[in-house]
């Protein structure tokens, strides 16, 4: 498994440290929990800020979201998403779904 460093901030650390006690795991473990829920996260927002901005439908949301079109479904309705696509948005992402 390749290896990074990172520089943290004393408070950074104390935090981290927190939050590995309270989980009951290592630095290391935490740090990859962190970061794996961390990019989650980033690629979530990322899609919904596209799709809010009407850049992208539903599919490409999906794919930039790291979920399946179902799963986007399920964010967009939590997040009370609304958008400004257009019918052909719709009707290729009604096309795409069918391919699935």
């Amino acid at each position: 498994m390749p290896t990074i460093s990172a520089r943290l901030s004393e408070e950074e650390l104390a935090e981290l440290e927190r939050v590995a006690e309270l989980l009951e795991d290592d630095r290391s473990t935490t740090i990859r929990k962190a970061l794996e829920e961390g990019l989650a996260e980033l690629r979530i927002r990322e899609a919904v800020g596209r799709y809010q901005q009407g850049d992208v439908a539903v599919t490409e949301a999906s794919r930039i979201a790291g979920l399946s079109v179902a799963e986007w479904l399920e964010v967009a309705r939590e997040r009370n998403l609304t958008t400004q696509l257009r019918a052909a948005d719709l009707r290729r992402d009604a096309d795409n779904a069918r391919e699935l």
